[in-house]
């Protein structure tokens, strides 16, 4: 089980200063190291009744299970600062839905924001008092308590114990790695978005499993619905999920759509991002409202490799909550070549270290209390291809491989550029689309092993 302890609730508060918004936190990572209930900024949101919508889908979609819906735990969204601005991201119970608020310097005036990674406490009351600020009337903001109410604290605390949230680290991992591989598909205006939401079917236990539907840019403009994929098509996969939107449309300007660069003939995964007053809200679908991100296997390739492992020690030492990432920067600190250190930042994404921000085409730092050695913990395959490697169960012949022993030998075989495909059943399932399978990648582990010790056998 994984802890919460705040000093008191999170709360909307009104006195004769105004209105406050007290968003408390549990323990988190700052420069100074681990700290109970740290304190990251205290001043107004400059557009309050946009921010709290903006605050309350992050809490509805964290709170929510898309995909055979059932009462469960929820966890607190997690908030990192970033010096210029204040991060808040949750997963979905299915993990199939990431929500990340941006809160930009110009959506805030106040005291410096400072710098760390810790989660808020999100509590019904709170979510009912989001959904009640409107109008123009000034909101203050607080994250983290007060010094005095620390120093006062007379022992009475909020405690939540929650599954320990290994989905979570794994959706982050994941959806750093899809989102940097995504481009911007389309540009609408808001009202034009929310027409098009309006226009969605409603969830229900079927319908959010099984459909999914394409759409088209048409002038920057609209969205115009496709019966299949094309090159042009977007694909929107469990559409429904998309709702999550409605109620934060109404303050937003424009809508940005990203998706992967080369149209599928599969569905894919999707990222909407509402621009809003100083703030920005993303939302990230899954590729399937039955899958979640925590399984999607697209850090396997680099985690396989033990040099993108040992560069991860050395690319976390010189991170400092950047909210933007400058690779070619990184890699003249650490001597490195670009494509190791993004390598070495999938590592890190591992335990929940990276993040990808598409406006802005960059990975930011965030730090979750987990380590990036935990990854071959929490990913079966990668246990499983190291346990191939290691009986020696992998033999090369040029572009074909045989994994594994006696009636269970399984051939890989690589094509012209290098992708490997596989003859077991989980590469029949899903072709790659879930990232490679154990036995594609023990091969991968092999080759490299080989490459590096400068070895050339035609067989082994």
């Amino acid at each position: 089980m994984h802890s919460y302890t705040y000093l008191q609730p999170s709360a909307v508060s009104e006195s004769a200063a105004g209105r406050t918004l007290a968003l408390e936190t549990s323990g988190g990572a700052t420069p100074a190291g681990e700290v109970a209930n740290p304190r990251f900024f205290h001043g107004f949101l400059t557009a309050p009744a946009a921010a709290a919508a903006a605050l309350l889908t992050v809490a509805d979609v964290a709170a929510t299970r898309y995909y055979q819906p059932a009462a469960s735990a929820s966890l607190d969204p997690v908030v990192t600062a970033d010096g210029d601005r204040l991060r808040m991201e949750s997963f979905s119970g299915c993990c199939g839905v990431y929500a990340r608020l941006d809160v930009l310097a110009p959506g805030l005036d106040g005291d410096d924001v400072g710098h760390g990674t810790t989660n808020v406490d999100i509590n019904s009351p709170l979510r009912r008092a989001l959904a009640r600020i409107g109008g123009l009337d000034p909101l203050q903001l607080t994250v983290g308590p007060d010094e005095l109410k620390v120093t006062t604290f007379d022992g009475r605390f909020v405690e939540k114990q929650v599954p320990l949230p290994e989905r979570w680290l794994r959706g982050f991992a994941e959806a750093q790695v899809l989102a940097a591989g995504f481009t911007l598909r389309a540009e609408i205006p808001a009202p034009e978005a929310s027409a098009f939401l309006r226009t969605l079917p409603r969830p229900s236990l079927r319908s959010s499993a099984r459909t999914t539907r394409w759409v088209v840019p048409v002038g920057g403009r609209t969205l115009r619905p496709t019966s299949r994929p094309s090159p042009d098509a977007v694909c929107l996969p469990g559409p429904e999920r998309l709702l999550a939107l409605q109620q934060v449309l109404r303050h937003a300007t424009t809508v940005r759509v990203y998706a992967p660069v080369r149209a599928e003939s599969d569905a894919a995964a999707v990222v909407w991002e509402v621009q809003l007053p100083g703030m920005r809200l993303t939302l990230m679908l899954s590729q399937n409202a039955s899958r979640g991100f925590s399984g999607e296997g697209g850090v396997l390739h680099d985690l396989a490799t033990g040099a993108a492992a040992d560069d991860a020690d050395l690319v976390s030492a010189l991170l400092a909550w950047e909210p933007r990432i400058d690779v070619a920067e990184l890699s003249r600190q650490a001597g490195l070549p670009a494509e190791r250190v993004r390598a070495a930042l999938t590592v890190l994404g591992t335990s929940g270290q990276i993040g990808y921000d598409l406006a802005e085409e960059a990975h930011f730092h965030r730090h979750l209390p987990f380590s990036a050695g935990g990854a071959e913990a929490r990913n079966p395959r990668l246990r499983g291809a190291r346990a191939l490697v290691t009986e020696g169960a992998v033999r090369l012949d040029g572009a074909l491989a045989r994994v594994g022993k006696g009636d269970h030998v399984h051939l890989v075989r690589a094509d012209d550029s290098g992708r490997l495909s596989c003859t077991c059943p989980w590469w029949a399932k899903y072709r790659g689309g879930r990232g490679p399978c154990r036995h594609a990648l023990a091969v991968s582990m092999v080759r490299d092993h080989d490459d590096k010790s400068g070895t050339t056998k035609a067989a082994r």
